[in-house]
């Protein structure tokens, strides 16, 4: 879980991911998310979030950023694709971890958190051969998945 806020909230990035190589690395990778999260927030149709989005996704490696481009695009087509409400959340990878191979991202232990409730998600996304877009995003959402297996799942409230 994120660091308590002060009002007894958790806040934690939009997507979150395994891994980290330095503590320099994870450092860097908490600022891009960080300002992921604020680009979301702002929303998609702002040129100035777009021009500063594009700027922290040329900063990362070419897997991360292709994650990253997918979860962008997930989250519009999610929203847009299935009648799950207050989609705010995608974690790429909570039962099993996501591939990234040939400008593809594969997601089959993914989740979706929708009014403050966690679904499990399948996806297939390709990205452009930058890593800055998402060309496609195929997904299926699944079940419910019960609050009680959501630490299991690294899911938060």
């Amino acid at each position: 879980m994120g660091p308590p806020s002060g009002d007894g909230a958790q806040h934690m990035p939009a997507v979150a991911r395994d891994g980290g190589k330095t503590p320099e690395m994870r450092g860097a990778r908490g600022l891009y998310r960080s300002l992921f999260v604020v680009g979301i927030a702002i929303g998609p149709h702002v040129a100035f979030a777009d021009a500063s989005m594009d700027r922290v996704l040329q900063k990362l490696e070419p897997e991360e950023r292709a994650h990253q481009a997918c979860s962008l695009r997930g989250l519009d087509a999610i929203r847009k694709g299935t009648h799950l409400k207050a989609i705010d959340r995608l974690k790429t990878s909570s039962r099993n971890r996501a591939t990234f191979k040939d400008n593809i991202v594969v997601a089959n232990g993914a989740a979706i958190r929708a009014n403050h409730r966690w679904y499990a998600l399948k996806y297939k996304c390709a990205v452009t051969d930058d890593q800055m877009k998402a060309k496609t995003f195929d997904f299926q959402v699944g079940a419910e998945i019960p609050e009680d297996q959501w630490e299991d799942f690294g899911l938060w409230k």
